[in-house]
């Protein structure tokens, strides 16, 4: 366990990285723990990137050009702001792969800033690099909290572990249980309320993304 412990602060200290305003980042590293909610006021679906602009409760002044920001769980650039939105963009491949793709004027997508040194890790570390999309099987209210089971990709299936992490639309949760590619979490009701997690239906898909530390368990073991 020592060694992984190593591998993955290795990994972490390397991401490293200065932002324009001189406050150091973990590049693009956040904790799954959803701080607003925002909605698309407009998106540009040139050819190649698309941009999308983000109306939001926040001083959007303050965010620096370059900034990352995890939408729903994928994490995207600040190329412009004013004083109650900001614009990112995204590739192809990014919407390819994301449900990024689907987003429309009005949506509501799950915020989060960029992880700076010495923040509270209240989740667990999230890369905002989507690994796959998870469907919604069921949805059981169970006293104030939901038990949501979902399916995995099939190649994601054994990265995911019973009292593991996973991040859904940027969500960091704990599995509950695990039967094949498919996994329960439990949604606590103020998680329910406050990110986009409220609005699942089942058929719904979301953006996932594995714990990083059974990344690099799985890495190690292979090695």
């Amino acid at each position: 366990m020592a060694q992984t412990g190593s591998f993955l602060w290795t990994a972490l200290s390397d991401r490293g990285k200065h932002s324009a305003a001189g406050e150091r980042h973990i590049s693009q590293m956040f904790t799954g723990i959803v701080t607003a909610t925002g909605t698309i006021a407009a998106v540009d679906a040139g050819q190649g990137d698309r941009t999308l602009r983000i109306a939001v409760n926040w001083d959007c002044e303050s965010i620096p050009i370059g900034a990352s920001i995890a939408h729903s769980g994928v994490c995207l650039t600040v190329t412009d702001r004013d004083s109650a939105s900001f614009a990112v963009a995204a590739s192809d491949e990014t919407m390819r792969v994301t449900t990024l793709g689907d987003w429309q004027v009005g949506d509501t997508v799950n915020l989060e800033r960029a992880l700076a040194v010495g923040d509270e890790l209240g989740g667990h570390i999230v890369s905002g690099h989507v690994d796959g999309l998870a469907e919604v099987l069921s949805i059981e209210p169970v006293g104030d909290s939901h038990v949501v089971w979902f399916r995995a990709p099939q190649a994601l299936g054994r990265f995911v572990a019973a009292k593991g992490s996973v991040a859904l639309d940027g969500v960091s949760l704990t599995v509950n249980a695990v039967s094949g590619a498919d996994f329960s979490v439990n949604v606590i009701a103020h998680t329910w309320d406050v990110t986009t997690l409220g609005r699942m239906q089942v058929g719904s898909k979301l953006n996932m993304e594995i714990d990083m530390l059974a990344r690099y368990v799985a890495r190690l073991t292979e090695g």
